[in-house]
Parts: C-alpha cells; structure tokens; sequence
C-alpha cells in the first residue's frame, strides 16, 4: 500500500521556521508531482506549493512565495518544504500528497495522501 508520511511540524514563533518532509513508501515520488496542502480550523483546504514531475518546475501560492521552498531529495525519496518567516495565519494542519506528473496546486490532481502534521505559529 502506499503510503506518505509527513514530519517536521510543531509549534513556532512568528518570524521562525520549520522544515516539513514527506516521506514515501511503495511508490516513487521523483515520477509525480509532490504538493504541499494545508488546512486551518474552519477553512478549505489551500494549495501551498508543489514540485512537477515532469521537469521539477515548482509552484508557490501568492500567500507563501518568498518564504516557502520545496525540495526533492530523489535519493532518500522525500519532499521538503522549508517555511521561513512564519506567520500566525500560516497554522494549518499540512498534507503532503502525490499526483499527475505535471502538477498544480488543485486537490483533485492529487490520488495519495498523508495523514498531516500540525505547524502552529504563535508568541
């Protein structure tokens, strides 16, 4: 069964930073599109950022470009998402998923999914 398995999340103060990662088992995620979801208490689930398949092109949401990378590390199999300069509204759970080779930040292009990690931003 495959499985993704997101680490990395905790609690922070504004200003601070986290690394998220996505851990993969039984599938190979250098042959499709990584995104990173998140989702705050009573808000839909948003795209954050994801990393093509085809070319590994990466796409940033306007709220997050500037202060969020994501990274692939083909070799251990795992997507990063580093997050500078976190901010308050950046709380969320966030979700790591694998999709369609080219990407996007839509959820309907995303078939496997982690179980979340919590990154909680407050003084």
């Amino acid at each position: 069964q495959v499985q993704l398995v997101e680490s990395g999340g905790g609690l922070v103060q504004p200003g601070g930073s986290l690394r998220l990662s996505c851990a993969a088992s039984r599938i190979t995620l250098g042959a499709h599109a990584i995104a990173w979801f998140r989702q705050a208490p009573g808000k839909e689930r948003e795209g954050v950022s994801c990393i093509s398949g085809n070319d590994d092109s990466t796409y940033y949401a306007d709220s997050v470009k500037g202060r969020f990378t994501i990274s692939r590390d083909n070799a251990k199999n795992t997507v990063h998402l580093q997050m500078n300069s976190l901010k308050p509204e950046d709380t969320a759970v966030y979700y790591c998923a694998a999709g369609v080779p080219w990407g996007g930040l839509l959820d309907f292009e995303y078939d496997t999914w982690g179980q979340g990690t919590q990154v909680t931003v407050s003084s």
